[in-house]
């Protein structure tokens, strides 16, 4: 008896129909996913540049604004520089005024060519050919100059006028010493052979004779301010009371 194998029978018709809409399927997924990944890289990349923009923005409007306010204070200063223009020989005119008035109640050093100097600077007020700025230069070196009078400890050799500050020329008597001078409170005198010396007294406008110990400390104050002695304190008088001192040339000009 002869046996024979069954034939393989073909899927049915429907189950392959139903297999191929489950692949296409799976494919537009993956094709969404990937379009979805595209479009979220695109969309963090704008939002970095839209920062990136905004810091940028930001940084503009500050310099926009710091821009302004330079321009708004050139523009004021030009609108007023007409008036301080006009202002300005009237200032100049004034602070001379207070160098003359300031040398005149100083202790009675370098006088001449201390007036000098501020009245040279009111001559040169007049001057057609001298700039506002030399003028002003001019100016305010004369007030450094006496600023530092001040601070300075100096000692020189010249003439003394024992007439006083002042007086009649022909009858005072007059003889070389050397000088000494204590910033603004102190003045004073000692002959070449040390047994005269003196200290200017504002208040009496003359010089009070100094006794033999002040001498001694008047004679090592020199080497001091000639650099022949290590500085030291010193015990001597000095020429106005403390209450008495003016007040500062930066207190003068401030005013």
């Amino acid at each position: 008896m002869t046996l024979t194998q069954p034939q393989a029978q073909p899927p049915p018709l429907e189950a392959t129909s139903q297999a191929e809409p489950g692949a296409e399927l799976q494919a537009r997924l993956a094709a969404a996913d990937d379009a979805t990944r595209t479009r979220l890289r695109e969309l963090r990349r704008l939002e970095a540049e839209t920062r990136q923009l905004e810091t940028r923005s930001d940084a503009l409007a500050r310099r926009l604004t710091y821009q302004g306010e330079r321009l708004a204070s050139r523009e004021a200063a030009l609108d007023s520089l007409a008036e301080s223009r006009e202002a300005l020989p009237r200032l100049e005119q004034a602070l001379i005024s207070r160098l003359l008035s300031w040398v005149e109640r100083d202790l009675p050093f370098l006088k001449q060519e201390r007036l000098a100097r501020a009245e040279g600077l009111a001559v040169g007020l007049q001057d057609p050919d001298a700039s506002i700025a030399e003028r002003l230069d001019r100016l305010l070196a004369a007030w450094r100059t006496e600023l530092d009078y001040g601070r300075e400890l100096d000692a020189w050799r010249g003439i003394l006028n024992e007439g006083g500050e002042g007086k009649d020329e022909g009858s005072a008597r007059r003889r070389e010493v050397d000088f000494l001078r204590l910033g603004r409170v102190g003045l004073y005198y000692l002959t070449p052979d040390g047994r005269e010396g003196g200290v200017w007294r504002a208040e009496t406008d003359h010089w009070e004779t100094l006794d033999k110990a002040e001498r001694v400390e008047l004679r090592h104050g020199l080497r001091i301010a000639r650099d022949q002695r290590a500085a030291e304190l010193l015990t001597l008088p000095i020429s106005l009371p403390l209450e008495r001192i003016p007040p500062s040339i930066d207190t003068e000009m401030g005013r």
